[in-house]
């Protein structure tokens, strides 16, 4: 019984050294010259204003909320839509839950002013 598990063990060891020695091996042998340049702020160009725990606006959210709204639709959609036809009514009920909910999200959103941006 449990020589059937050996092949999962093997592969989870060989996952974790692997996981362990790749990052080990970069930080060992990659260069080490550090500079004011290269730790200078780089993602937007300058320093920050102020401290990086300020609130955000919500409107960042509500494009998030809308990026996974339609992200999400149109993941389930495609798959759902090659095989309509062997799925019936029972696939077409579910998938009209599914978009029944992902409309809610939207009419919340288009309510909030998450899709006009000033």
């Amino acid at each position: 019984m449990l020589e059937n598990y050996l092949p999962i063990l093997i592969f989870l060891m060989i996952g974790v050294v692997v996981g362990v020695a790749a990052p080990l091996l970069g930080y060992l042998l990659g260069p080490k010259k550090p500079n004011p340049q290269k730790n200078s702020a780089y993602e937007c160009g300058f320093d920050a204003f102020t401290d990086a725990r300020m609130p955000f606006d919500v409107r960042f959210y509500l494009v998030a909320i809308l990026f996974i709204i339609f992200d999400l639709e149109t993941a389930f959609l495609v798959p759902w839509a090659v095989v309509f036809r062997q799925l019936g009514w029972f696939g077409l009920s579910t998938m009209g839950v599914f978009l029944g909910i992902l409309l809610v999200g939207f009419i919340y959103e288009w309510k909030k002013g998450g899709l006009e941006w000033d």
